[in-house]
């Protein structure tokens, strides 16, 4: 089909409608950030209601974003600021959905974050797989230009080429610099040497769409939208062998068997709900006896060893079995391994092979070789990768 399209010459973008600068400002954009930038809302006001509101990193790690804007500010400019749109997290959609809908929002989440820890540049790193949203921003960039939101060049837009490894904040940093994208050694970190050697804000897409919404709603009405003890809503990246997949909007703290239910029009036709991810390929994968935990970060997910991260939720049935699929992450792990360090290295591609063992597993080896890489591995590639086999060894034994 693709051969067809490309032979009759159809092979433009195909651009989803969405919400312009000027619709945009008609509906009242923009003028948050102005307020911001002539001192009616100041930084240590912004920073409290963030805080308050409980909003957090929204790409995988889960820091205070108002926590880590004070932390850039404490160390001595020239500072600057990136925005990590590469979405490489497996079952991760949820940033393509809100840029190709409404990208504004995002582009004033980030002015507001950059004006806060006065940024001199903001570069925004995006997958290359998106060649609609790149189209968007660029075009949305032009407009802010031309209408003097911003100063020509203080938004740069860079493309980046699909590796999952560059959804690691310094490696993505190293890629922007031109250079392989391999993560740092760290200390220091990026806050305090970070892009070009200066002190770095990074942001997912997700973090900047709802700062509007917070401050201009109150820091209240987010942290009440989650669950008891949970404060915020989610975009939750929903696929699998439900009925109706896609980025929905529920509670922090919400459970998968609620979202299967209330929010997917329960599993698909035919299946039985047997196993899911919680937080994408390198979150682990639980089974359905545990689908009433509380999904946010920490908490009673974390002592289970897995995590929300992105919150790409990938729901598996009985016809799914679960040593294939961990097969199949432990491959794309393998694949995707910077190289730069040997437990990651050699550690993805020695669980691989160890996976494909006929007869019993060597589960000795496997635990051991699972110590090594969460030990030793420079970034959470290496030390997260284990995290599939260890639930495989532990929930789904039925399945060796």
């Amino acid at each position: 089909a693709l051969l067809r399209m490309a032979a009759a010459a159809e092979t433009d973008v195909s651009i989803p409608d969405y919400v312009g600068l000027e619709a945009y400002r008609q509906a009242g954009g923009y003028q948050l950030l102005q307020q911001v930038r002539i001192g009616t809302l100041n930084t240590d006001q912004l920073i409290a209601t963030l805080g308050d509101a409980g909003l957090r990193g929204l790409g995988g790690a889960g820091f205070p974003a108002g926590k880590k804007w004070q932390i850039v500010r404490s160390y001595p400019g020239p500072r600057l600021m990136s925005i990590n749109g590469d979405e490489g997290e497996p079952g991760t959609f949820k940033d393509r959905i809100y840029l190709e809908q409404d990208p504004h929002r995002a582009f004033e989440g980030a002015l507001i974050a950059a004006h806060a820890v006065e940024a001199e540049r903001i570069y925004l790193y995006m997958r290359d797989e998106y060649p609609a949203v790149l189209a968007i921003l660029r075009q949305e960039i032009a407009a802010l230009e031309a209408t003097g939101i911003v100063k020509p060049g203080f938004i740069e837009l860079r493309r980046g080429a699909g590796a999952y490894i560059c959804g690691e904040e310094s490696a993505m940093l190293e890629s922007i610099e031109g250079k392989r994208g391999m993560p740092r050694h760290r200390p220091p970190y990026i806050a305090e040497v970070g892009l070009f050697g200066r002190p770095t804000l990074n942001h997912n897409v997700e973090t900047l769409w709802w700062i509007r919404d917070i401050v201009e709603k109150g820091a209240q009405w987010f942290a009440t939208q989650g669950k008891p003890g949970h404060p915020g809503i989610r975009s939750w990246s929903v696929s699998g062998r439900v009925k109706n997949p896609g980025v929905k909007l529920a509670p922090a703290g919400v459970t998968v068997r609620e979202l299967i239910n209330d929010y997917c029009g329960g599993m698909a036709d035919g299946h039985e709900f047997k196993a899911y991810l919680p937080g994408g390929a390198s979150g682990g994968i639980l089974p359905a006896t545990l689908g009433d935990i509380p999904l946010d970060f920490g908490g009673d997910l974390a002592k289970q060893g897995a995590f929300v991260g992105s919150h790409a939720i990938v729901v598996f049935s009985r016809a799914d079995n679960i040593k294939q699929v961990t097969l199949n992450l432990m491959k794309f792990f393998k694949h995707e391994s910077c190289g730069k360090c040997t437990p990651c290295r050699d550690g993805t591609e020695k669980l691989v092979a160890l996976l494909q063992e006929q007869g019993l597993m060597p589960e000795d080896k496997i635990r051991d070789l699972e110590m090594v890489m969460r030990d030793s591995s420079i970034c959470g590639l290496g030390q997260a990768a284990p995290n599939p086999v260890n639930h495989l060894l532990t929930h789904f034994r039925s399945d060796l």
